[in-house]
């Protein structure tokens, strides 16, 4: 299959969904751009002229109004679910109609289907029939879809089949009408529900899952087609009512603009080196509920490999790849934190590193967090008892970290960071030290996953003052430790303070051991840069026990830590620069 460089007034589009609602205004957006051709595939029907009774009506205001005289007119009792039916129908023709126009007007062609996604041989029939005066299909967008939210156990398997089936059942049957081997462009629209989840979606999420992974099988069997699932966040039309609208604003959520998501839409369409799933939009943050009075314990098991995280080959000393001490936090704090959505990671406490995992001959087949509760307040406060472990080859029980962990339902204010000298939060003074220096003098090991640091502004023998930014990981990269609500990636530069001081120090590398106490009052996201201050509690030729304060110019906290230990040694040195895999 020859494939040109970017869709043209010969591309021919199969839209499912495509005649009304967001699908509607992106196939639009494309029409513009390039003056394609169209054929639109919705379940509602054109082909009834419009009743005598809507003439003139102009809003559904109006139209609610006639269809109650025109009931009446017929001696029938206007019920309010008749009425909503028969407006239903006016406006869905409208807006067809409206659509139709709007292609035509931007310079496009479009063909209207009266046909159910989820009907095989129909589609087929259609869409051959139509084929022939527009050209064969050589592109999909999969915008079909509907929604039945409720909590899973109070789903039926009839709402489970009603979501379900458009999404999946329905691209199996587009692909039946246009065969992924003669299409140059496969868009599916899925959702945000499927990477992050969301409440009373269960069904949703799995559809669109399913679109998301065909999108990488697609990609893998026809390299040449330009396939991408994107997973839109909720947007500003459609779906989204005002009512809704208001409780995505409590929750934090995000919608997207019209003029925005349409434009991205067009663009991703001809982007280069496109990824098979891209995710557009913030998480559907879950409203907390009351967790009940009953302390519970849970296990969750997960099978650790180099394969499926990547970012490890960032993280790599002795020739081996190790687990950053700051992920096995994320891991606990995310596990947690799914158990009752809508509370939020806050503290650990008494963390220890007992024993790393090392990506090497030793590694278990499975790791097995253990999380015990401990306490549940009317206050909004859970708090877990975490230990992560595995099992030797002979059976024996390796432990490998342990934490006390808290979430609460409402995150305290930020405090400001004042520091003990009295100096700006991000003022320098004496020796200041470039980051890039430090990632290849042996003073750090670690790769670009982890290269937050920019430049060091001070160390002295008691404080460590440096300025941090770390660009954006592709999520790709991330594997099994997704940033959710604590970013390992960025975290793990105030644990790297330690490290350059004790290099700068005593010459020595360091590892951590242990944290007394870490907060976390606001996430600190990518591509924005923050500050690190590490005050020196106590130090020896063999350990160094210190507070770090992650902060903005201005000295509001992000996050801080308390009691972090790191024990230093000399032998370390060479284990430092060892830092490619073997």
């Amino acid at each position: 299959m020859t494939t040109r460089d970017r869709p043209d007034a010969s591309s021919v589009f199969l839209v499912s969904g495509g005649a009304k609602g967001i699908t509607a205004q992106c196939t639009i957006m494309l029409a513009e751009r390039y003056q394609c051709r169209f054929v639109l595939v919705g379940r509602s029907s054109i082909e009834e002229p419009e009743p005598a009774w809507a003439g003139g009506g102009s809003d559904e205001a109006d139209l609610k109004r006639r269809a109650m005289e025109d009931l009446i007119s017929r001696g029938e009792r206007p019920k309010p679910k008749d009425v909503q039916r028969m407006v239903k129908v006016v406006l869905s023709r409208r807006e067809i109609e409206g659509t139709l126009r709007g292609i035509e007007q931007a310079g496009g062609q479009a063909e209207y289907l009266s046909a159910d996604v989820t009907d095989g041989p129909d589609l087929q029939a259609k869409v051959k029939a139509v084929s022939q005066s527009l050209g064969p299909i050589t592109g999909i967008i999969h915008g079909a879809g509907t929604l039945a939210d409720k909590l899973i156990e109070k789903k039926s398997e009839q709402d489970f089949e009603r979501v379900y089936s458009p999404k999946v059942k329905g691209l199996e049957n587009l692909l039946d009408c246009a065969p992924a081997s003669q299409l140059e462009t496969l868009i599916l629209f899925s959702s945000v529900a499927a990477f992050h989840g969301n409440v009373g979606q269960s069904d949703y999420a799995i559809a669109n899952e399913i679109l998301n992974k065909t999108a990488y099988l697609v990609k893998r069997s026809q390299p040449s087609c330009h396939v991408v699932s994107m997973n839109w966040g909720p947007w500003d039309a459609g779906m989204v009512t005002p009512e809704l609208k208001k409780v995505f604003a409590q929750r934090g959520v995000e919608v997207i603009p019209i003029e925005v998501g349409t434009r991205m839409f067009v663009d991703e369409l001809t982007a280069e080196d496109q990824a098979p799933q891209i995710v557009i939009g913030s998480p559907l943050a879950a409203v907390a509920r009351e967790p009940g009075s009953e302390l519970r314990t849970f296990r969750v098991r997960r099978r650790l490999t180099l394969e499926a995280n990547p970012f490890l080959q960032d993280h790599v000393f002795g020739g081996h790849a190790v687990l950053p001490t700051v992920c096995a936090i994320a891991w606990i704090a995310n596990a947690c934190e799914q158990l009752y959505p809508g509370y939020r990671f806050f503290s650990s406490e008494d963390y220890k590193v007992l024993k790393g995992i090392v990506f090497d001959e030793t590694l278990a087949s499975e790791h097995i967090l253990d999380l015990k509760e401990t306490a549940k307040t009317d206050e909004g406060e859970i708090v877990f008892e975490a230990t992560v472990w595995s099992r030797t080859e002979t059976g024996k029980t390796r432990y490998h970290y342990s934490a006390r962990v808290k979430l609460l339902r409402r995150l305290p204010a930020a405090p400001t960071y004042t520091p003990l000298d009295g100096t700006s939060a991000a003022e320098g003074g004496g020796q200041t030290i470039p980051g890039a220096s430090l990632y290849h003098d042996g003073t750090l090991f670690h790769g670009p996953c982890f290269r937050g640091v920019e430049r060091v502004l001070e160390l002295t023998p008691k404080k460590l003052t440096m300025r941090c930014i770390l660009p954006k990981i592709d999520p790709r990269l991330q594997g099994q430790f997704p940033v959710q609500t604590f970013n390992p990636y960025v975290a793990d530069a105030q644990f790297q303070s330690m490290v350059i001081w004790a290099w700068q120090t005593h010459q020595a590398g360091s590892l951590p051991l242990r944290a007394q106490k870490g907060e976390q009052f606001q996430g600190i996201p990518f591509d924005q840069a923050f500050y690190v201050s590490m005050e020196v509690q106590s130090s020896t030729e063999n350990r160094l026990v210190a507070d770090i304060i992650a902060h903005d110019a201005q000295g509001q906290v992000y996050t801080r830590i308390s009691g972090a230990e790191v024990t230093i040694s000399e032998r370390l040195n060479p284990l430092f620069r060892q830092n490619r895999l073997l």
